[in-house]
C-alpha cells in the first residue's frame, strides 16, 4: 500500500508564540515533506504578511482557512467549546472531521483542544476516554510511549486497559516495536500494591492474549528501557512528565554552570561542547514535542503550549507520521480484536 500524501490542518494562532514558530516551523516540514499540504488556520492577513516577511509570498501547498478568533491559553475548555467556533483551532478541528485535511496540530490550550477534538471528532468505538500519548527517550536509545499524560484525570481499569491498547498500537506501528512490553506505572512492582483500579487494570491485562504485559514498574524506570509502553492515569501521566522536563532543564543547567566555575572554562567549554551538545539532545524536551490525543475518530497532535520552532516542527513530523501508518485505523483494528478475544 503506498503511503498517504498527509495534509495537516495547522492551528497557527495557538500556543504561547503563535505564528512566531508556527510559520517558520511550517515553512521547514514543507521543505522536508515534498508532498506535505498545509491548512493554516488563523488570521489570514497577519499570516500571509508575516510569511511574506519570511521571503515566501505564495506557496503552492499552503493553504488558508481564516478565523476571526483564537482561543487563549487562559479559557476554560467549556467556554472555549460553547464560544470559539470561529476560532483557529475549532477550524483545524473541523478541517479534520470534514476530511478535507488528514490532521490536526495545535499549540493551543490543552483543555480547549481536548474538548473540542472530543466534541468534533468522537471517539473510536470501544473506547471511553481519549489519552494524550507522547514518546520519551530511554536508556537504551529506543523512545518509551506513555500514556496519559493529562486528558483523563481519573482513569478506572477499562479505561487503563483501553489506553494499554492504543500505546501498544502507537509503539508497534509509529516506531516498530514487535510486540511492545506493556507496564502500568505505580507505587511499587509488588502485586500488593497501587489502588484497586491499578489493581483490576493489572488483572485485565494479564488476561489479555494480545498485548505483551509485563507488570508494575515504579516511575525511577520510566527512561530505563525495561518498558515500551507505560500507562497511567492522566494525572500521574502528567505530574511525571512535567517532573521529568524540569530535572532535564536542571541537568543541562547545572553542567553548564559547573564549565563556567571551573578554571580554564574557556578551554573546558570547548572540549565539553561535544559532550554537553549530544546530552541536551538526548534529554531536550522539544525533540520529544508532539502528544498524540488517541482514541479520536481522527489525528490530533498537541504541541507544547511554549514551542520554539524546532519544538512545534518535531508535533508536525509526528502528525505526518501518525498520518502514513494510519494510526487511528489501526487501533480501532486492534481493538475490535481484543474485544472479540475477550467475550
Amino acid at each position: 500500500m503506498q503511503p498517504l500524501k498527509p495534509s495537516l490542518a495547522l492551528d497557527m494562532m495557538g500556543g504561547d508564540f503563535g505564528p512566531r514558530s508556527t510559520i517558520p516551523a511550517a515553512l521547514a516540514a514543507l521543505t522536508e515533506f515534498p508532498e506535505l499540504e498545509l491548512t493554516f488556520c488563523g488570521d489570514k492577513p497577519l499570516l500571509k504578511r508575516l510569511l511574506a516577511e519570511s521571503g515566501v509570498n505564495a506557496h503552492p501547498r499552503i493553504h488558508f482557512v481564516h478565523s476571526d478568533d483564537q482561543v487563549s491559553m487562559a479559557d476554560k475548555p467549556s467556554l472555549a467549546l460553547r464560544t470559539k467556533r470561529d476560532s483557529s483551532m475549532r477550524h483545524a478541528l473541523d478541517l479534520v472531521e470534514q476530511g478535507a485535511v488528514h490532521a490536526c496540530v495545535s499549540a493551543g490550550n490543552t483543555g480547549a483542544l481536548i474538548a473540542m477534538a472530543h466534541y468534533v471528532l468522537k471517539m473510536l468505538n470501544g473506547v471511553e476516554r481519549p489519552a494524550l500519548v507522547s514518546a520519551l527517550p530511554s536508556c537504551n536509545g529506543k523512545p518509551v510511549y506513555m500514556l496519559d499524560l493529562g486528558a483523563t484525570v481519573n482513569a478506572d481499569a477499562d479505561t487503563l486497559f483501553q489506553f494499554a491498547v492504543m500505546g501498544a498500537v502507537m509503539a508497534e506501528e509509529v516506531i516498530g516495536i514487535r510486540a511492545p512490553r506493556v507496564a502500568l506505572l505505580n507505587m511499587g512492582e509488588e502485586e500488593i500494591k497501587g489502588s484497586d483500579q491499578i489493581k483490576r487494570a493489572s488483572q485485565l491485562l494479564q488476561e489479555c492474549r494480545d498485548l505483551n504485559y509485563i507488570g508494575y514498574i515504579e516511575g525511577n524506570d520510566i527512561f530505563s528501557g525495561k518498558a515500551d509502553v507505560i500507562v497511567c492515569d492522566g494525572f500521574v501521566g502528567n505530574v511525571a512528565l512535567k517532573t521529568c522536563e524540569g530535572v532535564a532543564k536542571l541537568i543541562l543547567k547545572r553542567a553548564q554552570q559547573g564549565v563556567k566555575q571551573r578554571p580554564f572554562a574557556a578551554l573546558l567549554s570547548w572540549l565539553c561542547k561535544p559532550a554537553l551538545k549530544s546530552l541536551y539532545q538526548g534529554v531536550n524536551p522539544d525533540q520529544y514535542n508532539g502528544a498524540s490525543l488517541i482514541g479520536l475518530r481522527g489525528i490530533v497532535v498537541k504541541s507544547h503550549g511554549n514551542a520554539t520552532k524546532d519544538a512545534f516542527l518535531s508535533a508536525i513530523r509526528q502528525a505526518v507520521c501518525e498520518v502514513q501508518r494510519q494510526v487511528p485505523a489501526k487501533i480501532k483494528d486492534r481493538l475490535e480484536q481484543v474485544l472479540i478475544d475477550k467475550a
